[in-house]
């Protein structure tokens, strides 16, 4: 396979074109067609053209009210209000994967292996703080059940240290009053 000289795309690049909607990882597909080099209009109809591939796990069309809400939160500036006039088409990584196969072209394939890339990394970095958090919770627990081992082991301690006091016998000669 003959390999295409594209622009080198920052992981950070695709990481900001990464977004949370519906509690599920996704690319837009405006942010999609700039990656792949392509016109948005042009994206959307390949998909229209294919929507056999591409069910509701790997893509779906923003409601009205994600996609204000959304605009609101990502969209600053007004020149990027420029092509956000209808709700985007959301892919997740199965879908990214399948616009591969859509768009059929050398760009794209290229491009979205970098993105799957991108998308593998994320994984494993929510594993990797996955196993930490689990980590500190054991550790949490261990410590809770520890405190009060220790609590004990402390009041054991300071009452040794400082032991009751008993009144003492006094000492010395005693002076009777004539």
């Amino acid at each position: 396979m003959q390999k295409i000289d594209l622009p080198a795309i920052p992981d950070e690049v695709i990481i900001s074109k990464i977004h949370l909607i519906r509690d599920q990882k996704v690319m837009i597909d405006r942010d999609l067609a700039a990656l792949y080099g392509v016109e948005t209009k042009a994206l959307k109809q390949a998909v229209k053209r294919n929507l056999e591939r591409f069910p509701k796990d790997f893509m779906f069309e923003m409601s009205k009210e994600e996609f204000e809400d959304w605009r609101s939160q990502i969209v600053t500036s007004n020149s990027d209000k420029m092509g956000l006039r209808y709700a985007p088409y959301c892919f997740t990584e199965p879908g990214v994967t399948m616009l591969s196969c859509v768009l059929n072209s050398k760009r794209a394939i290229e491009v979205n292996i970098k993105i799957i890339r991108v998308f593998s990394r994320l994984k494993e970095m929510v594993l990797t703080h996955k196993d930490i958090l689990l980590k500190l919770e054991k550790l949490e627990h261990q410590s809770v059940k520890n405190s009060t081992e220790i609590q004990i082991i402390f009041n054991a301690l300071r009452q040794l240290l400082s032991p009751p006091k008993v009144p003492r016998r006094k000492v010395g000669f005693k002076i009777s009053s004539v």
